[in-house]
């Protein structure tokens, strides 16, 4: 099941607690973009849990220096995002940054897209569709694919499992009925260069990706 399987993930990549949630973007073909933020196959967490990240939280379609605005509601963030299309979100201040065993600070960092028609990566972590309105998506970190690395699919009747990307980055997603599908990934990678966040330098970074996209 899901908490077991991506729970387990996250605790072995980003030496998290057992309350390690996803961010996810949900939009329907009408009305706002909405941020939610807990486990994307069950509960998700609302009220002050919620409205806290809306300092933090950016959502935009391609150009991360225009940012929607973000109004907080009981169980999710609302985006005014007018323009058709993608929308991608980026936060690395959901925890604090914290300590490792060696010593160094690590930190976490999230991307989040809804929406398959754009074929470009934007984000550093992102899910991208090999063809636009397609099943196929590459797993990119920093334009590069990223083989052998484990994908949760969750399908719109809440069933999840388990996947791993080919040796391309790729992964071909059983798309069996209508509506919402959610797919999450992690990867942990070394900061490079300077890396500050919330005021912190950090040596890691563990990075959780999700994609959202409805199956008419």
């Amino acid at each position: 099941m899901f908490k077991k399987t991506l729970l387990t993930v996250a605790l072995s990549t980003l030496a998290l607690s057992a309350s390690a949630h996803q961010l996810w973007l949900e939009r329907d073909a009408t009305g706002p973009v909405r941020v939610y933020v807990g486990d994307a196959d069950s509960a998700h967490d609302k009220g002050e849990e919620v409205a806290k990240l809306a300092a933090t939280t950016q959502v935009f379609t391609s150009d991360r220096k225009q940012t929607a605005k973000l109004t907080a509601k009981e169980e999710f963030l609302e985006a005014d995002v007018a323009a058709a299309g993608d929308v991608r979100l980026f936060n690395d201040q959901v925890w604090k940054p914290w300590k490792a065993k060696d010593g160094s600070y690590q930190a976490a960092v999230f991307n989040a897209r809804a929406g398959r028609t754009d074929t470009k990566a934007v984000l550093d972590h992102e899910l991208v569709p090999v063809a636009a309105g397609g099943n196929s998506f590459t797993l990119l970190f920093k334009g590069q694919p990223l083989a052998n690395k484990a994908v949760t699919v969750i399908t719109p009747d809440k069933w999840s499992k388990g996947f791993k990307t080919d040796a391309a980055g790729r992964i071909d997603v059983p798309v069996s009925g209508k509506g919402r599908y959610v797919l999450v990934s992690t990867h942990e990678a070394p900061a490079v260069g300077e890396v500050v966040i919330a005021g912190q330098k950090v040596a890691k970074l563990g990075y959780t990706t999700t994609l959202t996209f409805v199956a008419q």
